[in-house]
């Protein structure tokens, strides 16, 4: 791959915000293309979130099955969650996990980050693995309503072969758990912070 992108590279030049919500902005900027020509851009500027591939003692992974309401269905999806402003990314997904499946976990690893809408959001998912669960009661945010599974790989797979598990970080947390499996990508596993007891 080139290291020199400097051909590549848009400067915004001005810009400004057409919608304010409760944690997304919509921004219009104007940009100076590569080649010096004016182009304006649209985005929604999103603080990121994290995403989570629970590994039960059994070989199983922890799924969750809840209604998203811009596409009208419910799909299958590993847990995941909004950031909170400077909130360190481990400690998101520990949250995030222990709220949607009431599990908490003995070790982490980070896998990767995702761009899951590059050409008009700026928000990143990190995806974690965690394993070593010890299972406790959800702690859902008020309004949400979902439904905790657990899926062998293989349940998983042939979800996506049959195109019904359409979730962006999903179908790369399930890359990575195949490729991990595989001994063909490794995963650095690191203690919890605070160990949840055994049961």
């Amino acid at each position: 791959m080139p290291e020199d992108d400097s051909h590549l590279v848009e400067h915004r030049t001005g810009g400004r915000t057409l919608l304010e919500g409760g944690f997304l902005e919509v921004r219009r900027d104007d940009v100076r293309l590569p080649d010096g020509t004016a182009a304006t851009r649209e985005f929604v500027q999103h603080p990121g979130a994290v995403a989570v591939v629970p590994l039960l003692d059994d070989g199983r992974v922890v799924v969750v099955r809840q209604f998203r309401y811009p596409i009208a269905k419910s799909i299958v999806e590993f847990p995941a969650g909004k950031r909170d402003a400077g909130e360190d990314l481990l400690a998101c997904a520990r949250r995030e996990l222990q709220e949607e499946t009431g599990y908490r976990a003995r070790e982490w690893a980070f896998a990767c980050e995702i761009h899951n809408a590059a050409a008009y959001s700026t928000e990143s998912i990190w995806i974690y693995f965690a394993r070593g669960l010890v299972a406790g009661a959800q702690n859902l945010d008020q309004g949400e309503f979902l439904d905790v599974l657990a899926l062998t790989d293989r349940e998983l797979d042939a979800l996506a072969a049959a195109n019904a598990l359409p979730d962006v970080k999903t179908l790369v947390g399930l890359q990575w758990l195949q490729r991990w499996r595989a001994g063909a990508w490794s995963l650095q596993w690191q203690p919890d912070p605070e160990p949840p007891a055994a049961l």
